[in-house]
Order: C-alpha cells, then sequence, then structure tokens
C-alpha cells in the first residue's frame, strides 16, 4: 500500500528498487525508506556484504562479476524489480541512468521510472542534439562546428576544416556520455589527428559510441551548474548554481553553492536559460544544466545531466529542499509543491569528494581495508558514504568513499568548517585523497574564489600534495588506536540528538522539510 502521502497521486506506487551501488544507493535508498515506501537492492556478488544491501528492505543478486552482466544488466534488474514487487525504480547516477533505452524498457514493463522519459534523456544525452536544441530555443552554447564523425569514417579532412572554422585551441567531445571520457584539447594542428583518434577511442569504449564533435576550448573559464526541477503538470524551476570549476582532467573535486563569481544578476540570467533549457525537452523530474562562465560574465550551455548529480547536496544545504524526495513525489505525478519566487538561499555550502586515490603517485586508485573509518560530524556537517569501518576497497568499481559537504553562514565559514571537517576524517588502511583536499581548499586561488577549470591541470600538483607516511606506519597507528579503544571513546563522545528517520546522531537532513503534498 502506498503511503499516505501519495495516496490518490495519478501514479501511485510502494516500492522502489534503486538500480545503483555505494554512496548513492544508501543515500536513495535510506530517502525511500523515510517516505514509508518499501526499499529494494540489486548488488553484485562482490558488494554482498555492502552498506546499500544492509540497510535495503530486500537485496536481489544480480548475476556475473562484469559490470556488463550486474550493474549494466538492464534486462537482470527490471527482472529483479518484477520479482520483489517493486513497482518503481530509481536508477541514481551513473551506470544506466542516463540510458533512454533503460527508462524506455522500465515504462513498458509497466514500471514507474523516477526520472525524465526517455526522449528527454536521448536528446540531452546526444551533445549534437542537444546543442541543436539549445540554439533553437535561444540558450547561449559554447562556439563551435556542428560536425559529427562517426567511429570509423574518414576524420582528418572534416577535422581540419572544423578546426580551422572553430580556431585553435579547440575541445574534441564524445556526443554520448559525460564524466571527462572521450574528451581532449587540441591546442596545435597538429595534435588534431592524434588526439582525435584517442578521444573516439576512448568514446567508443566508454558509451559504445565513438562520435565526436568540435567547439572552442574556452580557457579561464569556470564551471557553474544549475539545479532544476520539473513536474509532469508544466511547472519547471531552478534551485541556483553550484560552481564546479576546481576540476582534475574534467572531473569535479570540489563543489560550493552559491558561486562566489556569480552576481545575482547573472544568477538570474543563468537560472532563466537552464529553465529554457529543461522546457526546450519537455523535462520532467530533477537535472541539471551545465554552463561555463567567461571571465567577462557570459555563459555558455555545455550539457544536461539528465539526473540526480553527485554534487546535489550542496544545493540541498542551501535550499533546505531534499532533492530526491521531490524525485519522489514528481515520479508519483504531484507537483512539486515550490514555486520559483519560494526557493530559498541561505548561507554557503561546500562538498568534498573523498576519494581512496594517491595523489602524490598521479591518483592511482588505492586499496586496502578501512582498518579504521571515523568521519567528522557536528553543526552544518554531512558525511554521504557507502562504505563503513573494515570494508575492503578494491579497484572493481569507482573510489570515492565518501561526500563531505559543509554549511555554513558565510563562504569564510564554510571554509574554515570544512578544514576542521576534514582535519577529523580519520580513514586508515587505505591512502586517501584528504590531504589534497585540505590543500587545495587552502590554495589562494580558492580561498580568494577565483577557481578556473585549467588550476589543477595546468599547476604542479606537488603545490596541492604532501607525501603520505607509509602505510605500514597508517596500519599500525591504526591497531593501536583500536587497542586503546578511541573507536568506543568516539562512538560516546558525540552528544547530538538521534535523528528519529535515520536513527543516527547528528543527521543532515534533520532540517530538511518531510512534508509531503
Amino acid at each position: 500500500m502506498s503511503p499516505e502521502w501519495m495516496q490518490g497521486a495519478p501514479k501511485e506506487y510502494d516500492s522502489v528498487l534503486v538500480a545503483n551501488r555505494g554512496e548513492i544507493a544508501v543515500r536513495v535508498l535510506r530517502a525511500v525508506k523515510e517516505s514509508g515506501l518499501r526499499a529494494v537492492a540489486v548488488y553484485s556478488e562482490a558488494d554482498s556484504e555492502s552498506l546499500h544491501v544492509e540497510i535495503a528492505d530486500e537485496a536481489v543478486l544480480l548475476p556475473g562479476e562484469s559490470l556488463s552482466e550486474n550493474y549494466l544488466n538492464a534486462e537482470a534488474i527490471i527482472e529483479a524489480a518484477k520479482s520483489t514487487g517493486a513497482n518503481a525504480i530509481h536508477p541514481g547516477y551513473g551506470f544506466l541512468s542516463e540510458r533512454a533505452d533503460f527508462a524506455r524498457e522500465v515504462s513498458e514493463n509497466g514500471i514507474i521510472w523516477i526520472g525524465p522519459d526517455a526522449e528527454s534523456i536521448e536528446i540531452m544525452g546526444d551533445k549534437i542534439s542537444a546543442r541543436s536544441r539549445m540554439i533553437s530555443s535561444g540558450v547561449p552554447v559554447i562556439p563551435g562546428d556542428e560536425v559529427a564523425i562517426p567511429e570509423g569514417g574518414a576524420h582528418l579532412g572534416p577535422l581540419a576544416v572544423a578546426a580551422a572554422k572553430v580556431g585553435y585551441p579547440l575541445l574534441l567531445k564524445a556526443s554520448a556520455g559525460g564524466g571527462g571520457k572521450g574528451m581532449r584539447v587540441v591546442r596545435e594542428p597538429k595534435m588534431l589527428r592524434t588526439e582525435y583518434e584517442a578521444a573516439a577511442r576512448e568514446a567508443a569504449a566508454a558509451f559504445g559510441d565513438g562520435t565526436v564533435y568540435v567547439e572552442r576550448l574556452l580557457t579561464g573559464a569556470r564551471h557553474v551548474e544549475i539545479q532544476v526541477l520539473a513536474d509532469s503538470t508544466g511547472n519547471c524551476i531552478h534551485l541556483n548554481e553550484r560552481d564546479c570549476s576546481l576540476q582534475r582532467r574534467h572531473q569535479k573535486v570540489i563543489e560550493e553553492a552559491p558561486s562566489p563569481a556569480v552576481s545575482n544578476s547573472v544568477r538570474e540570467s543563468m537560472g532563466k536559460a537552464a529553465v529554457m533549457a529543461a522546457k526546450a525537452v519537455n523535462y520532467v523530474g530533477a537535472g541539471t544544466v551545465e554552463f561555463l562562465l567567461s571571465s567577462n560574465g557570459d555563459f555558455y550551455f555545455l550539457e544536461m545531466n539528465t539526473r540526480l548529480q553527485v554534487e546535489h547536496p550542496v544545493t540541498e544545504m542551501i535550499t533546505g529542499v531534499d532533492l530526491v524526495q521531490k524525485q519522489l513525489e514528481i515520479a508519483a505525478g504531484l507537483e512539486m509543491g515550490i514555486s520559483q519566487s519560494e526557493v530559498p538561499l541561505s548561507g554557503h555550502a561546500i562538498e568534498a569528494r573523498i576519494y581512496a586515490e594517491d595523489a602524490t603517485r598521479g591518483f592511482l586508485p588505492a586499496i586496502g581495508k578501512l582498518s579504521t573509518w571515523i568521519t567528522p560530524s557536528g553543526p552544518g556537517i554531512r558525511v554521504d558514504s557507502g562504505v563503513r569501518q573494515g570494508d575492503e576497497v578494491t579497484v572493481n568499481f569507482d573510489p570515492m568513499l565518501a561526500k563531505l559537504v559543509v554549511h555554513a553562514p558565510t563562504r569564510k565559514a564554510a571554509l574554515r568548517r570544512m578544514d576542521v571537517a576534514l582535519s577529523n576524517f580519520v580513514a586508515l588502511g587505505v591512502v586517501t585523497n584528504i590531504g589534497f583536499l585540505r590543500n587545495a581548499l587552502s590554495h589562494p586561488a580558492f580561498i580568494s574564489g577565483n577557481v578556473t577549470t585549467d588550476l589543477l591541470d595546468s599547476s604542479d600538483i606537488s603545490e596541492f600534495s604532501d607525501p603520505e607516511p607509509p602505510i605500514e606506519a597508517l596500519v599500525s597507528i591504526a591497531e593501536a588506536a583500536l587497542r586503546m579503544g578511541l573507536d568506543k571513546t568516539h562512538a560516546g563522545a558525540s552528544s547530538n540528538p538521534v535523528d528519529e528517520h535515520t536513527g543516527h546522531s547528528g543527521d543532515p537532513f534533520r532540517t530538511l522539510s518531510r512534508s509531503y503534498p
């Protein structure tokens, strides 16, 4: 039976399968349970002891060892939903979340898809069709050439023509997918052939489509994105911006909201453009429109992510809007219950991604057992994670261990809170990027709010990295801490009240509304 808040909705459901793993699966599963819905997880054999399996009401083992056999196996996931009676599927992010064919197949099987419809995903998932739609809708786009070179086609001639028209430096981008894959910077003509072949090869491997297009490379720009929400009744709003300019190889490292580079007038203009972009594809659900912001205040459409973003918590912290809750409401056919004028903007939030990686060795992924895992807590601190103490960190999946999010009345106060929180984050047994994050946050460019997307890639990484102590020393410290009862001391030291919804102390969602229409 559907919960009270959903009864009478156009599309009622009572059970949600989360087609994902790790941190985002934990985040969504908890929101599902808090909403009075039954939470179903899927997992691979390697994830059999994972946190997301533990917290679910029911979990289904997916076959095979490879991703294509389990988490990317649309047929197996739909069958898992049917066998457990789950009448809705939430894809999280990554994996199948932006696969139009999966969204279509879910709906064709009579299961509610918690996300935009397949057509919207399809249009925005292809960068060439998205660009064309934005141009026709009046959304500013990056100067470029509408050239598409299919994999295996003669490429040098069309590329040279497009490059001459666009001008150097330029960016070759995979038409399908995202996450920095299939992207290559070309600074001079002699690089064109080799970089195209590398981009096409990577795009084909990652997305099954090697089509690449050409656009001008904007140097010294910022990456600013707008969170949008739209329901099936025609309401569409934005929830202000996030600044994701601190990147490494096109991968976001630290995000914050609001952007220190965005004025009220630019925020209004960018927000209107994002809503225009969403309406241009009849978007329904939560999505993100990404822009590049030039130094003179001009902004250009980059792409639209037709899913929940990794960095969505910073928007939740400054607005008090639980985006997953809103996804659940919108999927039921309900109105979102908030107008543009009602969207608050309170304080400043920063998110740092905690990775198992070695910054001193080219950010190589690290493996090991989390012998000690103590996350910071306190006012304005939120930790979203899919791991716990004792878990094995392997190379099978993305190396992100957690997202540390802080909120404070001002940016200066948020920076201080983040530094203290990082200093109190204890992860022993595996090398992490915590030291790198602290150094990046204390860099003069970040403190001043003048970060551009090329800062890390154009800098000597030693500026941001401290040598890690030997792993043997870290393990010894962890073992000594456990013998001394440090874990017990920490567990009993918190005076934060236990949150009635999650059972955890210091729950960051205690300030978010849980009222439903």
